[in-house]
């Protein structure tokens, strides 16, 4: 299949209101917005036909645009509620390029401000493996620090106990190889979003990104260590 004719939008859904971090999406990171490490991955993609901006705010869209993202609308504020679901002002988006651009792609790319380290090779490649497999849908994963075989809880009297029912001690080359979503790709065919309004329908194949490209801002501390990072980075670059 062909992917250069296969009509890809990206889209990063970034609103104003944010309970770990007052303001996300926009704070600063090695000097720059948070936002703003989405948008050059994103533009720097050789396989995405569009890369738009869904915000409920005009400093962020004002941002994105300094960029060189396209921001064509502001999101509705009823859809940019901390109960909000994430899915909903994807799906907005699409309806609204549809109906006011006639602007109908193949595929819906989410890349969230928050995963800063993802980049222009992850984009393309997940896209390359979309079209390779057909695939209704491709997440991206990251191989998990903690095993939870290895994982432990605490009872109401403070014991701890396994997490999971395992019979006698595993080892570390007899663990099964698992993945945890890493929050940086979710890309899955427009008519199945729109359809199942899911990001994990029957076919979902996973892309497989290593553990340094895999941070999600999530809290200050994440924050600090993505900081430190690309202030490392960029040290190890002069």
């Amino acid at each position: 299949m062909d992917t250069n004719r296969i009509k890809a939008l990206g889209i990063a859904p970034a609103r104003e209101g944010s309970k770990g971090i007052p303001k996300k999406n926009i704070v600063l990171l090695a000097g720059k917005p948070l936002i703003s490490y989405t948008i050059k991955a994103a533009l720097a993609s050789t396989r995405l036909d569009r890369f738009i901006v869904s915000t409920d705010s005009p400093k962020i869209a004002d941002i994105a645009n300094s960029y060189g993202a396209e921001v064509p609308f502001l999101r509705p504020s009823n859809l940019a509620k901390d109960e909000t679901p994430g899915i909903m002002p994807i799906i907005h988006a699409v309806k609204w390029l549809n109906e006011h651009e006639n602007y109908d792609p193949d595929y819906i790319l989410i890349l969230q401000p928050t995963s800063p380290f993802r980049n222009s090779k992850d984009i393309d490649s997940a896209l390359q493996l979309a079209m390779e497999k057909n695939a209704e849908a491709v997440v991206s994963v990251c191989l998990p620090r903690y095993h939870p075989y290895w994982m432990k809880k605490v009872d109401h009297e403070g014991k701890i106990e396994n997490f999971l029912n395992l019979d006698g001690q595993v080892r570390r080359q007899d663990l099964p190889k698992i993945y945890a979503l890493n929050g940086a790709i979710y890309l899955i065919k427009k008519d199945i979003l729109l359809k199942q309004e899911t990001l994990y329908p029957a076919r979902t194949y996973a892309y497989i990104m290593p553990p340094e490209r895999s941070l999600d801002i999530d809290t200050k501390w994440d924050l600090f260590l993505a900081d430190l990072i690309m202030k490392y980075e960029m040290f190890s670059e002069i």
